[in-house]
């Protein structure tokens, strides 16, 4: 039996050629940058690389690589009018006036990961261009405008995850450099005994936020009545390809450390494309429960929000606690 390569699918979806550029452009380079994670100390792309990014957190070298591999990639890609990079201060215009996309991304999500050889992964999100020659102002759209999303996960397997609105398909990357399909119409359970949260953060979050995990934690014993597991990666693309495998729900709440960020996770870098990735698979992805992602408007380029989403039984019963 022959397996659908992501060419042959890009190729026959219902959408424009200058998008289905993007998404070849976009795969090829997350390709790419498998080689690089893949390669680790022996290709030199390990540890610090002594910069500080617009988030204030310190750069790995990795960073750093997979920014500039995806920056050049797309920016050279005919459809694309700018890039904005959770690693940038600000958005990327092409240099052509003919692009008609807009492309988001977190180079490499769950750089704490790298040095420990856990799973890291890239995500992905894309817009049309309001212009040719775009600025910061036509990235603010809400996801609900986004025209695709994908993320790849650099783990045991490389995978790509890719949505258009039809649907979401998975593809895992072959020894000769090919995406072939594996996972046809990925969809998550209603219901699930799993959850995905930092722990350790219990003391700083919400009152509600206590209430719902401490249910959880009493298991069968307590108002859930079932008993759950608790996961955690350390990496938003790897907790939610869990979920997207065999259902969950993750969270990363607003806390009292930095009460005046509403969250950690990017809106645009982070939210907004797996929010795409999970409601198309038949789950929630909210804030609190009960506010949807895509539905938010985006303030500024590296917005930060909390974020609830998985199986949708489960976020409805976070909304209630």
């Amino acid at each position: 039996m022959t397996l659908a390569s992501l060419d042959a699918h890009i190729a026959a979806l219902d959408v424009a050629d200058g998008l289905k550029s993007v998404l070849t452009v976009a795969a090829r380079t997350c390709a790419e940058i498998s080689d690089v994670v893949a390669g680790g100390a022996l290709a030199g792309a390990l540890g610090a690389s002594g910069q500080i990014n617009v988030q204030d957190e310190e750069q790995k070298k990795l960073d750093v690589m997979t920014n500039d591999r995806l920056t050049q990639a797309l920016l050279a890609c005919p459809a694309v009018a700018g890039v904005a990079s959770e690693e940038m201060d600000e958005v990327q215009p092409a240099s052509n006036t003919a692009g008609d996309y807009l492309v988001l991304f977190d180079p490499l999500d769950g750089s704490s990961n790298i040095d420990i050889n856990a799973s890291v992964g890239t995500i992905v999100s894309v817009l049309k261009s309001p212009t040719p020659t775009p600025t910061e102002a036509d990235f603010m759209q809400a996801g609900r405008n986004q025209v695709a999303a994908l993320y790849a996960l650099y783990g045991p397997q490389t995978m790509l995850v890719l949505t258009t609105g039809q649907g979401v398909r998975g593809f895992t990357l072959s020894s000769d450099g090919e995406w072939i399909l594996t996972h046809d119409a990925i969809a998550v359970s209603k219901d699930t005994k799993e959850f995905a949260i930092n722990m350790s953060n219990l003391r700083h979050w919400s009152e509600p936020v206590q209430t719902y995990v401490g249910d959880l934690l009493k298991g069968a014993d307590g108002p859930r009545g079932k008993n759950f597991n608790m996961r955690w990666v350390a990496a938003m693309v790897a907790d939610v390809h869990r979920i997207l495998m065999r259902g969950g729900v993750f969270f990363y709440p607003w806390d009292r450390r930095e009460p005046n960020k509403p969250g950690k996770l990017r809106l645009m870098y982070e939210g907004n494309p797996m929010a795409f990735l999970i409601e198309q698979a038949g789950g929630k992805a909210t804030t609190d429960g009960v506010e949807a992602i895509l539905d938010i408007q985006p303030e500024h380029l590296h917005q930060r929000i909390p974020v609830a989403l998985g199986s949708a039984n489960e976020i409805d019963a976070f909304a209630s606690a």
